[in-house]
């Protein structure tokens, strides 16, 4: 990356004067740095709210075909749901039904399911609704809810530009690691890639290895304004907040080790951009692309969908692993949508599926974190030659699950009840599925 393009691209991120790797390196919130007074003042206020991490793909993966909620008691042999064979011995390819337990009851599910880390599990909820399209090129349009987000807005705008204020962070705009493009009221966004953020950040030059010297420069200044002129609380509030030096220097090298594993811009090292980001607040939603299967037309055995969604599951364990690190599972909510879900029923002849094809009529957004409830939303039901969504609820229309997912997702992470209800024209906020 040629130095313009790396400093384009910090300026971008971290906004001018770097003041998001500021904040960063002193431990106090952007706010306090360009205004003390007004920021101890707000901070009073301020309401909980969580970053989210989005998996979005256009491709409709097979994410929501093996999941807790497909593996019914039962069905008429000639209508049963299909799910990749067990291959006992072989790790890679175990898909066999497996109890899992998911809010306090047990459910059947794929295998994989089983092996989420289990703190992320007791806040695990399998959201079964429907996305009302199965054609790929309508991601965008599912990102809007199919209409239901007023000035044809995307969620993730919608959320990001609500929290943003909350959280701290640099920038309103969401920020897209791998994932299709995003919009922020209506404007598309550029991609970054994780191999482009590595060389920007991880190098000797780089504003990491000058995080604790950017420290030391902003509370020498804020303690030589707060000594001529400042309040005893804007005094208690940076001393409260203030990082010292050894912790500076652990962000630091914390960050430029994730940062260094970068190899290529697989979802793993997706996973390890979308948390630095959130770490250094950049933006308070960063997408991503996690591979459940694909666009499973053709899949013998369904094979490939078995690698895809073990491998899937252990990214999820990643991400988790390095929030952990950096002390901010308690921060962020995952949750992974697509742009349709699969058939259900079996495709081809004998008794294992040749693949799936795109379905309109059912899908399965999960959702994990701090503001959610442990639970399984909604389930499948006979329909036709194969399955369609359960209504998640008495009162909610087939056609407003998606809607219910939206305002249902801004709750948990702490989207106010009124801009959802102001911004979203169908579904409901499902409060089973919630904290």
């Amino acid at each position: 990356m040629e130095l313009s393009r790396r400093e384009a691209l910090l300026g971008t991120l971290f906004g001018a004067g770097w003041i998001g790797l500021r904040s960063l390196a002193t431990g106090l919130p952007i706010s306090f740095l360009l205004n003390p007074r007004a920021a101890v003042a707000a901070a009073s206020t301020a309401a909980p709210a969580q970053f989210l991490i989005l998996s979005t793909s256009g491709a409709g993966d097979p994410m929501g075909c093996n999941v807790p909620g497909t593996y019914p008691d039962a069905y008429s042999a000639t209508n049963q749901i299909a799910h990749p064979p067990a291959v006992p011995g072989d790790s890679t390819m175990d898909m066999a039904p497996t109890a899992v337990t998911v809010g306090g009851r047990s459910w059947q599910a794929a295998k994989p399911w089983s092996t989420l880390d289990a703190a992320a599990l007791a806040r695990t909820c399998f959201f079964h609704h429907t996305t009302l399209t199965n054609n790929h090129t309508n991601e965008s349009k599912v990102l809007k809810l199919m209409g239901a987000i007023k000035r044809q807005e995307m969620l993730v705008s919608l959320c990001a530009k609500s929290l943003a204020p909350t959280l701290g962070t640099i920038q309103m705009e969401p920020v897209a690691v791998g994932s299709e493009t995003l919009q922020y009221e209506g404007r598309s966004l550029p991609r970054l890639s994780p191999t482009g953020l590595k060389a920007a950040l991880a190098n000797p030059a780089g504003p990491l290895a000058n995080l604790q010297a950017l420290r030391d420069a902003d509370l020498d200044r804020l303690n030589a304004f707060l000594k001529t002129s400042g309040t005893t609380a804007e005094k208690q509030f940076l001393d409260r907040m203030a990082q010292s030096q050894v912790e500076a220097r652990s962000i630091s090298q914390g960050l430029l080790d994730n940062l260094n594993g970068i190899a290529d811009d697989g979802q793993d090292n997706q996973i390890v951009a979308a948390v630095t980001l959130i770490a250094m607040k950049v933006s308070p939603v960063v997408a991503i692309r996690l591979d459940f299967g694909g666009d499973n037309h053709t899949d013998t055995a369904l094979q490939n969908e078995a690698k895809r969604t073990i491998t899937a599951v252990q990214s999820i364990n990643l991400m988790f692993t390095k929030l952990d690190e950096l002390g901010l599972r308690d921060s962020v909510t995952f949750a992974a949508m697509n742009v349709f879900g699969r058939t259900l029923a079996f495709k081809g002849a004998g008794t294992d599926s040749a693949g799936r094809d795109h379905l309109a009529n059912h899908h399965c957004t999960l959702l994990i974190g701090k503001g959610v409830k442990a639970g399984v939303i909604g389930g499948v039901e006979a329909n036709g030659n194969d399955f369609k969504d359960q209504a998640s609820s008495a009162d909610i229309a087939f056609g407003d699950t998606l809607g219910a997912v939206g305002k249902t997702l801004g709750a948990a992470i702490g989207v106010p009840a009124q801009a959802l209800e102001d911004n979203i024209t169908q579904g409901k906020v499902v409060t089973a599925a919630l904290v």
